[in-house]
């Protein structure tokens, strides 16, 4: 397959962690109002989307103690408000930072936020390339936008997926993240919470539970007990819908199904990613901590934690 490499120079002061084993994955926030990651390794720093605000996304690096200038790269899933809200300032703010999406998507941003922004790159879904010692494998999911994409990240031997707006887990898409350490999964809803939902009409509710709408708590339970037999040790819930999910029907519904497949409770570590505060940093390759109760939930660490293996 094709690949490309990027090196853009670090920042004094502002390189990552030197040291050739890191690769580590935080949730800067998830949620139906925003969504955005920051990716770290030994010779870069990615964000996945940037779906909250310039601000908010400047303030929670920082708690991190990384600078938005030590950034290398943004990829894009896709063009939706609450993925891309926070770039264009962000691209204003650095003129120099690549911004990665499909060709389609870009056609779209192109014409609204990233109108003026000259370090917009293309790729192709399928097409794996690297970003300084990353590499990027992105792939085709099924949703309500041009072109959305998951990614699957590799460095070394160690791989994290994100998979996110996505009505339905497809065979390609399931064949992509097969074999992830680390999986940020979209639990989206529950089923009985939508479907009571008095303030959402039936054309909304029909969208969001169709192929091309989100996965519900038990779309992606599904997906992870499947996943539990090709070496997944960390699940991250992501993208919770405010209205229609809570963190702790989330984590049951995994919880249950994964206890079904009859693995070992100290087998996977559950993380359910908040909207408002910013995850611990994970250790892609480290193995989940044995617990004492089934599959508990983890409420949002401490900003810039790292959780050791």
């Amino acid at each position: 397959m094709a690949r490309e490499r990027v090196n853009r120079g670090l920042p004094p002061g502002g390189g990552p962690v030197q040291n050739k084993r890191v690769f580590q994955v935080t949730i800067l926030g998830s949620g139906s109002a925003g969504n955005c990651a920051l990716v770290e390794s030994a010779q870069c720093r990615l964000l996945i989307d940037g779906g909250l605000s310039a601000r908010q996304i400047s303030r929670r690096l920082a708690s991190l103690g990384v600078a938005p200038e030590s950034l290398h790269a943004i990829l894009l899933t896709h063009e939706h408000c609450d993925h891309v809200a926070g770039v264009r300032v962000l691209c204003k703010q650095n003129p120099g930072l690549p911004v990665y999406c499909t060709r389609l998507t870009a056609e779209i941003l192109r014409g609204e936020e990233l109108a003026a922004h000259r370090e917009v790159r293309q790729f192709q879904p399928g097409a794996d390339f690297m970003i300084g010692d990353v590499g990027i494998t992105p792939f085709s999911v099924p949703h309500d936008a041009v072109d959305p994409v998951g990614f699957v990240l590799q460095h070394g031997n160690e791989r994290l997926g994100f998979l996110t707006d996505l009505g339905v887990c497809t065979r390609l898409a399931m064949e992509r993240v097969r074999g992830v350490g680390t999986l940020l999964i979209e639990t989206n809803h529950d089923e009985k919470l939508l479907q009571n939902d008095t303030r959402r009409p039936w054309a909304l509710k029909q969208r969001i539970m169709s192929r091309h709408g989100h996965l519900s708590n038990r779309a992606a339970s599904v997906v992870l007990r499947e996943l539990l037999e090709h070496g997944l040790r960390r699940a991250i819930l992501g993208h919770l819908s405010r209205d229609c999910n809570t963190p702790e029907l989330a984590v049951a519904e995994v919880a249950a199904r994964v206890e079904e497949a009859g693995a070992d409770p100290g087998c996977i570590e559950i993380f359910c990613a908040s909207q408002t505060e910013v995850s611990p940093r994970f250790s892609v390759g480290s193995r989940a901590r044995p617990q004492a109760t089934p599959f508990p939930a983890r409420a949002p660490g401490e900003p810039g934690k790292t959780v050791p293996a």
